[in-house]
């Protein structure tokens, strides 16, 4: 958002005599946007140093611990026709590859992180050095390759070569990278600002440092076409489109340039969430004292964050229930979920699907709210998935509209057609309205799942013979 152009009035939340305290909420939520042109696209400040290009110290060391996961064996499956994947025809002539239905090896380099987003066409993997690689989609450089060149095979990424990756997030078409000095680099379509970098340059083809300048990061998150962060102290910042309110301050960002072409103001650069509420029944307004934010999920056009007291909040589109307040709403600013504000329903985990959320309460219960098809029923509000009661659930992912889980010994997955073998269930029912276990998947330990518009990368154990000797048993996916 340009300094220079005069922003559209907020839409405000709440009762007019708060008028005057929201005015001075908003000059605090202001404290990025003000010189977010004075930074230039090669002159990028990083997490906890105010000197441009310095390099930071690595994470506390024990935090690493938590951040980095084992590494094992990748396998795929779902649709990988990249150019292919939520179009009707490819837009250039490619070698087509039939969908892949049951969990096939692919790569032999030893994964510690795989990452799509529930509408990408692209992903990255991290190998146990902590090397970037992608693949997939690349038409707005969201590879990061310094090119816009369709990628089959996962290619290392050279600018990120000399840093150890930790984190990643892939958005429609760009994707964040983290490494363990808490600093955060951006690539790909930056056309809303998504890419937080200062400025609306279209295409960055090489992962540039975000502008942003505080507390190290932990974790990144990417919607469609924005970004969320999360700091090591519990603060949430994000950047690009504010259409439905998912950024989160109290402003969906529309202004008329003329009278008849609507634009937005897009958010540039990282800005802090400060304000939570909650509604009562009436429409009563009340801001939420939240100190530290610990996780945090983004769908298409929305994010559900869960608080250190075990609260979930969710923020920006509200249809088709997704939001879990039993309407259907954009919420401008973080809004308390009810159902879970009680003694034994506080939130441990949270996973949004494109227009659906999925949360793990502390005793073990899987809820989900919104809509997993496209087209029929909506759960306006949370309710329990009761096929997985008693099922001690370890990892979740979600897509477009299928997901898949990880509980105790076993793979669970779901999703309405039509799905393109990202479920992994084999070719002959390629699709499952109810939960069904991934019988080739039986006896394997999985170490993490994403999920990517209509693909999926799960990471097993390969370290015992038996299990080497299991997953050889695999076909492989050959290019």
């Amino acid at each position: 958002m340009s300094s220079k152009r005069k922003r559209a009035p907020a839409k405000r939340i709440g009762p007019k005599k708060n008028k005057r305290k929201e005015i001075e909420i908003d000059s605090e939520l202001s404290d990025n946007s003000e010189n977010e042109n004075a930074t230039q696209p090669d002159e990028v400040l990083i997490a906890g140093h105010g000197d441009l290009l310095d390099e930071a110290l690595p994470l506390p060391q024990e935090l690493l611990q938590t951040l980095i996961k084992p590494a094992g064996q990748l396998l795929i499956c779902g649709c990988v026709n990249w150019e292919l994947t939520g179009r009707r025809e490819a837009k250039t002539t490619v070698k087509l590859h039939p969908n892949i239905c049951i969990p096939t090896r692919f790569t032999n380099h030893k994964i510690r992180l795989a990452v799509s987003g529930c509408v990408a066409a692209h992903s990255v993997l991290v190998t146990e050095d902590g090397k970037a690689m992608s693949f997939g989609r690349n038409q707005y450089g969201q590879l990061g390759l310094n090119n816009i060149d369709l990628v089959e095979e996962p290619t290392l990424i050279p600018s990120l070569q000399d840093k150890n990756v930790i984190g990643v997030a892939c958005g429609r078409n760009h994707t964040l990278f983290l490494t363990d000095t808490g600093t955060v680099y951006a690539c790909g379509d930056n056309r809303s600002g998504q890419c937080g970098v200062g400025n609306l340059q279209p295409n960055i083809l090489s992962p540039m440092r975000i502008n942003y300048r505080g507390a190290p990061i932990v974790k990144v998150g990417c919607g469609g076409d924005f970004s969320v962060i999360l700091d090591i102290k519990g603060g949430l910042h994000t950047f690009g489109l504010p259409e439905y309110g998912q950024l989160g301050h109290n402003t969906d960002g529309k202004y008329f340039k003329t009278n008849t072409k609507l634009c937005f103001n897009f958010e540039t650069s990282p800005k802090r969430i400060v304000l939570f509420i909650e509604k009562s029944k009436d429409g009563h307004v009340s801001p939420v004292d939240v100190s530290e934010i610990v996780d945090f999920s983004c769908g298409q056009n929305h994010t559900v964050a869960i608080d250190s007291r075990k609260r979930a909040f969710s923020w920006g589109f509200g249809g088709f229930g997704r939001l879990g307040h039993a309407e259907p709403k954009d919420e401008m600013v973080p809004r308390l979920i009810k159902y879970f504000d009680i003694q034994s329903r506080g939130v441990i985990s949270v996973t949004c699907g494109s227009s659906f959320s999925l949360v793990v309460t502390d005793i073990g219960a899987l809820f989900m709210f919104g809509q997993a098809k496209r087209t029929g029923e909506a759960n306006m509000y949370p309710k329990p998935v009761h096929d997985l009661t008693g099922w001690n659930i370890h990892h979740i992912t979600a897509g477009l509209t299928s997901i898949i889980i990880a509980a105790d010994d076993s793979v669970i997955a779901w999703g309405a057609s039509p799905t393109y073998g990202e479920l992994g269930i084999g070719s002959v029912v390629k699709s499952s309205a109810t939960p069904r276990e991934v019988t080739k998947l039986s006896g394997v330990k999985v170490l993490g799942l994403s999920m990517g518009y209509s693909h999926t990368l799960m990471i097993v154990q390969n370290n015992t013979p038996e299990q080497i000797a299991k997953l050889e048993t695999f076909e492989k996916f050959e290019l």
